[in-house]
């Protein structure tokens, strides 16, 4: 009885320590309630903004599908062979068929699979049958599969070094340039002449050539750009070479040059009745006439670039005491490269081409492929090379290679630069880069033998084939399809045809931060940019089959569209000039300019279409990603998702959107 009252007595008291324990309880019992409220609520709104995000993009793939099956009777395919879809659908097909029975024979649930209501004997026949096709895909995966899906992978590990080491070099040269701040420099008085009774100084003949066709949108701009250079009028001759169609367009293009020619500028219009060649063709139309024999160099530019007036001044010196340089390249820089995802990702990739490619090419061999305009030609170099050839739809390409083989050297000058306009829509975009990795293919095939055959060094022979040619047109896009269709698929339902972790995530991390260390304000757009090429593997390992098999989608030439927006950045500069001090007539006028500006823009609107290329290889990157979520393989899930959806985005024409 003691024992039992003590007890009582000793629990029915309140311990002073005992009070403080329990008001810590309440307390924290209170902050974790906050917690798990503050918690939920930032979850709440992660799933309503995902949600809201979500719908957005349901709503544009839904209009998007709407609008592909309208325009399907209005759109012309680019690549009229449907192998390389089949072959992705089927490899799609295999992969589903794969990932559905994987789960299940290893954990034996064909009685799952097939439900009561069959016989036992009905059931363990079916099973047998099963088990013996299964069976069957083992011997075979082992035998056949397995040995040629690792032979892929060792060769896309030697293809990956190849290309790891090209860009490596490329990279490390374009530190070295600026470490060293290495440039062309041009010494002495530029244009003193030599002779003693002539003018004290004289400037060279030059002819500035201005190819165009239907370029309705930038004619304007770029012919008043050409008429502002700073050049002796008469040393300085302008052809506007209209290949247009379209009489309205000759008509305007005619008026704008007979407007600067009363100005006083030296400039002439000429126009082909039939479009041969297209701009090979009309630039070799050009070289012919009489006149030409009197200049000593041409200057180019397409319709859309604007040079500076101090072009000609910062590179036509550089020919002088130089007698066997052929070429000057300036660089090109966007007017519209903040539009949209599409011309950001573009001008990381120019940049890329002009700040590493072209300026290291042209500082240790002194060759690099012409960029087709902002460029400088020493007459005299190309008619030794052979002039324009119609043959490929790479005219630049093509000359500057025949003038390499004969000996001729070409300058890059990065601090020089033109402004242009680079495409804003995925569709012209795509018809662009079909052109540029169709022509170098098909030029490949048939400028081979005068490759070898040429007495230029063995180094240099070497770089134009394996790195100039075939690495960098052909092999790069290669690599990069089978890589997403083939590789990556493959070890994923095939774990003894596994890629090591270094080539797959950390040498492209390396490639990732030199790309950004060159251009750290393009940091936010590289991991689309590279997402995005990866998605552009399909067109040019497309585009460049069809060049080396001649088809004919690599002899088309599809002028890129422009929007004219190096145009309206100077019409506002011209309207905020002509503001200050204009009469209230005046003022009228530009307020009508205006106003019309928004029905172009209703008639610059942009035409979509679905991608069935792209839209396969999404579904198969997305369903190889559900596999090796599958076998918990985080980092391959991670890449697989992203570039899935990067396809599918793409596919569904949503890339180019404002």
């Amino acid at each position: 009885m003691e024992k039992y009252s003590n007890s009582r007595s000793m629990t029915g008291g309140r311990d002073p320590a005992l009070k403080l324990v329990v008001k810590d309880q309440n307390r924290s019992a209170k902050k974790l309630k906050w917690v798990l409220l503050l918690k939920a609520n930032k979850a709440f709104c992660s799933v309503a903004v995902v949600g809201n995000v979500l719908c957005v993009v349901l709503s544009s793939v839904k209009k998007r599908l709407l609008f592909g099956q309208r325009e399907s009777g209005k759109t012309v395919k680019l690549d009229k062979s449907k192998f390389l879809f089949r072959l992705i659908l089927a490899f799609l097909v295999v992969a589903l068929i794969a990932l559905a029975i994987e789960p299940v024979v290893p954990l034996k649930r064909w009685n799952n699979v097939w439900s009561a209501g069959l016989r036992a004997n009905q059931i363990s026949e079916i099973r047998a049958w099963f088990h013996r096709v299964y069976a069957s895909w083992l011997e075979l995966r082992a035998e056949s599969i397995v040995p040629l899906a690792q032979a892929l992978c060792r060769f896309y590990i030697v293809l990956f070094l190849i290309q790891s080491a090209d860009r490596t070099v490329l990279c490390l040269g374009c530190l070295w340039i600026k470490y060293k701040g290495i440039k062309p420099n041009v010494g002495g008085d530029l244009f003193r002449s030599d002779h003693l009774e002539g003018p004290e100084y004289e400037h060279p003949m030059v002819l500035v050539q201005i190819p165009m066709c239907n370029e309705k949108e930038v004619y304007k701009h770029s012919i008043t750009a050409a008429c502002q250079l700073n050049w002796p009028q008469d040393r300085l001759l302008i052809q506007v070479l209209d290949d247009s169609d379209d009489e309205s367009i000759q008509s305007l293009i005619n008026r704008e040059v007979s407007k600067w020619s009363e100005k006083g500028v030296n400039i002439i219009y000429r126009h082909r009745q039939i479009r041969t060649g297209y701009k090979a063709g009309n630039l070799k139309s050009a070289m012919g006439c009489d006149y030409v024999k009197n200049y000593e160099f041409v200057a180019i530019f397409d319709a859309d670039f604007t040079p500076k007036p101090d072009f000609l001044e910062q590179t036509v010196p550089h020919f002088k005491d130089n007698p066997k340089l052929g070429l000057v390249q300036a660089r090109w820089i966007f007017v519209n490269k903040d539009e949209n995802l599409l011309t950001q990702m573009q001008n990381i990739d120019r940049c890329f081409h002009f700040e590493v490619e072209q300026r290291v090419n042209g500082w240790i061999l002194n060759f690099f492929g012409f960029n087709g305009t902002a460029g400088v030609w020493r007459i005299e170099a190309l008619r030794d090379s052979g002039g324009w050839f119609e043959r490929t739809t790479v005219e630049d390409m093509d000359v500057a290679v025949r003038a390499h083989l004969i000996g001729w050297k070409f300058i890059f000058l990065n601090d020089v630069k033109v402004l242009n306009e680079l495409p804003n829509s995925y569709e012209a975009y795509r018809k662009q880069q079909h052109r540029w990795h169709s022509g170098p293919c098909n030029l490949f095939r048939l400028c081979l033998p005068s490759i070898v055959t040429s007495q230029i060094a063995f180094w240099k022979k070497a770089n134009l084939i394996f790195l100039f040619f075939l690495l960098r047109k052909l092999i790069i896009p290669f690599y990069s399809l089978t890589f997403l269709c083939v590789i990556l698929p493959l070890a994923t339902f095939i774990p003894e045809a596994d890629l090591p972790a270094w080539v797959i995530y950390y040498w492209p991390l390396v490639m990732l931060i030199l790309n950004v260390f060159l251009d750290p304000r393009s940091t936010p757009f590289v991991v689309p940019y590279i997402l995005f090429e990866n998605t552009m593997s399909l067109t040019k390992f497309s585009a460049a089959t069809s060049g080396l098999l001649q088809l004919h989608s690599s002899r088309e030439w599809i002028v890129t569209k422009k929007t004219g927006r190096s145009a309206d950045s100077a019409d506002m500069n011209e309207t905020g000039k002509a503001c200050k001090g204009a009469s209230g007539e005046e003022l009228a006028k530009l307020n009508k300019r205006k106003e019309c500006r928004p029905e172009l823009a209703k008639n610059r609107k942009k035409t979509s279409k679905i991608y069935k290329k792209e839209l396969a290889v999404a579904f198969l990157l997305l369903t190889a990603a559900i596999q090796s979520l599958r076998l918990a393989r985080k980092l391959h899930f991670c890449f697989l998702l992203l570039q899935g959806i990067a396809f599918l985005v793409v596919g569904l024409g949503l890339v180019g959107e404002q």
